[in-house]
């Protein structure tokens, strides 16, 4: 599916999310949940500073919905994001059975800055969300952001 100029103002709202996070002494990451209509259900950011690796932003949003949105209503919704999910946040929200995922930057992105920036790699490997939940619709990397995503996860990563 294309990327459309709304999905450019949610993925918009991500980053500012991921700055805030990058502001905050946390990882650059952020997420929204929109439903059908378009509504904005929640947001959150990465949260891993305070030592639970687990406190990403697409996993708070898998949790909420599961709360929150009956199971009929949570495959009408659209993750927006600013990173790929890792495989834990891909499979948490084929568990709880949300819809589309747009991200603006991909994992492979992620590994490769990384990668050239002699960083340490990450506990866990960079499989793209299709190849852990086959079924979700995703699309991205929108290269719009690459630029300014890329100098956050530097201002973060970068030894």
């Amino acid at each position: 599916m294309a990327v459309s100029d709304e999905d450019v103002r949610h993925l918009t709202r991500c980053v500012e999310l991921a700055r805030e996070a990058l502001e905050d002494g946390d990882e650059p990451f952020g997420s929204v949940l929109i439903d059908a209509d378009g509504r904005r259900l929640f947001e959150d950011r990465n949260r891993v500073k305070g030592g639970d690796a687990t406190q990403h932003p697409e996993f708070a949003i898998a949790r909420w919905a599961a709360q929150n949105i009956p199971p009929v209503r949570r495959i009408r919704t659209t993750v927006y994001t600013s990173g790929e999910h890792c495989p834990m946040c891909s499979a948490a929200h084929a568990w709880v059975g949300l819809g589309r995922i747009v991200y603006a930057t991909s994992s492979a992105q992620l590994s490769q800055w990384l990668h050239e920036w002699d960083c340490p790699p990450s506990p866990v490997a960079a499989l793209s969300i299709t190849t852990v939940a086959p079924r979700i619709v995703a699309d991205g990397p929108v290269p719009a952001f690459e630029a300014e995503m890329k100098s956050l996860y530097e201002a973060r990563f970068r030894p």
